[in-house]
């Protein structure tokens, strides 16, 4: 049969579903060479292409699958990458990660495995002798996705959080809220504590609430629902679901705020469609000012496809950065 080219469009109501099972289920091949065409290039998604096989994937997914039918192919020994956190920059002082969604970045109690921790201590360990430390110096939740910061030691992490702690640091998140927002921009400002659930509430000032300000700017108004860049001042936890889902507007596939409200027929995702896009701050030790950016993952741009195809050409070419 040779050389193979075969399309794949997913239904706008499909359920989201992980891309190597797509594409065993539509070529009826081996596991191990379904693993083995993501190594050789190819499985393309969206237009780009695609080597991670895990990637969850839904309606209105494009994929497009170029191989040929007798090849056996075989997947790379260490071609697979980490599926947690893709590395954005490092140096010997600190490491720039782009988080997946769905994994914790430090464990809970309950001792959790494959957090984000977790596997950049790996990295920064390999071919080492003795252990590097690696020091936490913010979070993201779990089902957020976008970049982190980790330092190589204490001493540098202490520097950085101490720009955090002066709200010095640029942070620029990207969100699909449910409804429509009653203005263009805006500033939400609250005292936020932790009730009995751990939920977090705002609250009038007291000992126990630390003040969060959150500001926003629409990038595109939708039926049900806007797209939202969000850029924090204060950074505590949950704020920017807090506040949108006080004021009415949820973050889409939140489960905790206002659950009800964020669900969407859209955004059958197993995330928050909520991803930490920019992250600047000056280089602890150089002085350099450094600025980074975290393509917006496809979940977004296949959700604007989907309700307003016009309105994802008006905003992807300034909008979705190139991968």
């Amino acid at each position: 049969m040779g050389r193979v080219t075969k399309e794949i469009v997913m239904p706008p109501s499909s359920l989201e579903i992980r891309v190597d099972l797509l594409v065993q289920r539509e070529t009826g091949l081996p596991k191990s060479v379904i693993r083995g065409m993501f190594d050789h290039e190819c499985v393309f998604l969206d237009g780009n292409l695609c080597d991670d096989p895990g990637e969850r994937i839904a309606g209105g997914s494009h994929v497009v699958l170029k191989y040929d039918s007798e090849t056996r192919y075989k997947e790379k020994a260490n071609a697979r990458k980490s599926r947690i956190f893709d590395l954005v920059f490092e140096d010997k002082y600190l490491l720039i990660v782009n988080k997946q969604a769905g994994y914790l970045t430090v464990p809970t109690n309950a001792r959790e495995k494959n957090t984000v921790v977790d596997a950049v201590k790996s990295h920064a360990n390999r071919g080492q002798s003795r252990g590097q430390p690696v020091a936490i110096v913010h979070r993201l939740d779990r089902d957020t996705s976008g970049l982190l910061v980790f330092a190589k030691s204490d001493q540098i992490g202490a520097k950085i959080k101490a720009q955090f702690a002066e709200r010095k640091p640029e942070r620029v998140y990207v969100a699909i809220v449910a409804g429509q927002l009653q203005s263009d921009s805006g500033t939400m400002r609250s005292y936020l504590a932790t009730d009995k659930d751990l939920n977090q509430r705002s609250v009038p000032s007291g000992e126990d609430a630390k003040l969060a300000i959150t500001h926003y700017k629409i990038v595109q108004s939708f039926k049900d629902a806007t797209l939202v860049r969000v850029t924090l001042e204060t950074g505590r936890r949950n704020q920017i679901r807090v506040h949108f889902s006080e004021q009415g507007n949820p973050i889409l596939g939140d489960t905790r705020y206002e659950e009800a409200n964020a669900r969407h027929r859209y955004w059958p995702h197993r995330r928050l469609a909520l991803h930490a896009e920019v992250l600047g701050f000056t280089h602890p030790v150089t002085g350099e000012k450094l600025r980074f950016v975290a393509p917006v993952p496809r979940e977004f741009e296949r959700f604007c496809a989907i309700c307003s195809p016009d309105a994802l050409g008006r905003v992807s070419r300034a909008f979705f950065t190139k991968r």
